[in-house]
């Protein structure tokens, strides 16, 4: 069995020209005929944090990309790309030890935004900090300290890129009394007048970030646009509302050579 179309993650395992291997943590575990597939490929697609790396080493395309990887699920690396880049991003500051801790409201009036800085997702770990209680609870989570400006936006544009591309686009309009336009958190999903510009600056920062699958989170204040954040792993729910069959919309840029 050959194909150049194989995948170790399962994102695309509905595909019907894509061969879905799965994730072994040690080489060994694949067989033989796995591991020609996985040598023979052009393409290896969603390859995970781990391998990603290593197949760029010796020269083998992925997609997601390498520098895709890097990023996903850590927001300080983001916010100092960010910082870098110079795009805007809400002021955001972070303290490590009890030394560092004990200075943020030097930096930050209440309200403020405090976040687990890595690994979390869906709106989990992100707090509304309004008092000293309230910062002493956070910082009991442990972990560096991820203290972040509070801007209060009712709403802000999830910009879906892929391969260099807006594939899809609409606004979370956080829930009353909700800060967080997470739809796990109760937001509604709208695609109504979705400003040209704001999704052409997410492809934008897409670009120059070298990240090429990825949900960018924009936000409006002041008149500019600016960056939340970058999720690698995107709901879909954004485009079951919108009737995008997102597998079909994945195997058509494969076939296309898109990605």
């Amino acid at each position: 069995m050959r194909t150049k179309h194989i995948a170790l993650e399962n994102r695309l395992r509905k595909s019907d020209i894509v061969i879905s291997l799965g994730v072994r943590p040690n080489l060994a575990d694949y067989e033989d005929w796995q591991l020609a597939l996985i040598r023979d490929a052009p393409v290896i697609y969603y390859p995970t944090a781990f391998y990603a790396d290593i197949f760029d080493s010796l020269g083998k395309r992925t997609f997601p990309g390498y520098h895709t990887y890097k990023y996903a699920q850590d927001k300080i690396k983001q916010t100092a790309l960010f910082g870098l880049m110079d795009v805007r991003h809400p002021r955001t500051r972070v303290f490590y030890g009890k030394r560092q801790k004990s200075k943020i409201l030097k930096h930050f009036d209440f309200p403020f935004v405090a976040k687990v800085a890595r690994g979390s997702a869906l709106g989990m770990g992100v707090f509304l900090v309004r008092n000293e209680n309230e910062l002493e609870a956070y910082l009991d989570t442990g972990g560096p300290a991820y203290i972040q400006e509070y801007i209060d936006i009712p709403k802000d544009l999830r910009v879906v890129v892929v391969g260099g591309k807006a594939v899809h686009a609409y606004w979370r309009i956080a829930r009353k009394g909700e800060f967080r336009t997470n739809v796990s958190q109760g937001a509604t999903l709208s695609m109504d007048d979705i400003p040209d510009e704001a999704v052409a600056f997410a492809v934008d920062v897409a670009g120059r970030c070298r990240v090429d699958d990825v949900g960018l989170d924009i936000y409006s204040h002041g008149g500019d646009y600016g960056v939340l954040e970058m999720n690698m792993k995107y709901g879909k729910a954004g485009f079951r509302k919108a009737g995008i069959d997102y597998d079909q919309m994945m195997e058509k840029m494969i076939k296309n050579d898109e990605i």
